[in-house]
């Protein structure tokens, strides 16, 4: 109970620190709204106007998963500028514990995107909210939140040891939302991008999300993508251990 206590309070307190940053307050308000804009224009000028929703429900997840992303690596960032990091990894718990609530509150945080994207479609562009599976939209777009926070908690392994998280932050937003089918199809992508999609929680979250909102088996999707996130949270937790003991080693943990 201390630890889910410890992991609440910690998710709460970045949600409110990160709602205090001008970078991502606009990074929240306006990147969903534009790529909303920028999927609604493209499905339409295919002639795909049947596919609107699922457009401004993939343009939502583009949304949540760029928060992750540098919301993630903006944390770890911040917390070394301010010169706590040091004490972060400190603290007298596992370091999985203490990272994990920084990547779910991006998480958090980018519920917004996926809201925004919505409201944006339907008032502007007269888009009807009509899910095939409602109840099974929400739970799938609660997993696919959870799903990318533990997938950031993996990637904050790097952002410890990197001098500027957002360099591979900046080289994996746009190639992972592509291979993840999160707005373009899989199956219009080269053969060899299969395997990577299979591999990324993002594939199927994104996957679970289209399958609720069109029709089809949503529940493997969603087993598919919890499978995969406690899996990027056992490596992650492992990776940061190993991390966090080698940057102490070569003296780099509080390097700007």
């Amino acid at each position: 109970m201390n630890t889910l206590r410890m992991l609440a309070v910690g998710t709460l307190l970045h949600a409110k620190q990160m709602s205090r940053s001008p970078f991502e307050v606009v990074l929240a308000l306006v990147v969903p709204v534009v790529q909303a804009t920028l999927a609604v224009y493209l499905f339409r000028s295919g002639g795909e106007q049947h596919r609107l929703l699922e457009a401004a429900v993939g343009a939502g997840v583009m949304g949540v998963w760029s928060s992750v992303l540098f919301g993630s690596g903006g944390a770890i960032q911040n917390q070394r500028w301010q010169g706590t990091l040091e004490m972060i990894m400190l603290a007298p718990r596992r370091p999985v514990l203490v990272i994990l609530p920084i990547t779910v509150a991006t998480g958090l945080t980018g519920i917004y995107a996926l809201l925004a994207t919505l409201v944006w479609g339907h008032f502007l562009y007269g888009i009807r909210l009509d899910f095939a599976h409602p109840v099974a939209f929400v739970v799938a777009a609660a997993v696919c939140v959870v799903a990318l926070g533990l997938f950031g908690l993996l990637l904050a392994a790097t952002f410890v040891l990197m001098r500027n998280a957002n360099a591979l932050a900046n080289t994996l937003e746009y190639p992972v939302w592509l291979v993840s089918g999160m707005l373009v199809p899989i199956t219009v992508l080269p053969s060899w991008t299969s395997p990577i999609a299979a591999v990324l929680p993002t594939t199927w979250g994104a996957r679970a999300l289209r399958e609720a909102t069109s029709g089809g088996p949503v529940w493997p999707s969603v087993a598919v993508c919890l499978a995969i996130s406690l899996l990027c949270l056992t490596v992650g937790a492992l990776a940061l251990t190993h991390v966090e003991r080698r940057a102490r080693a070569a003296a780099t943990l509080a390097l700007a």
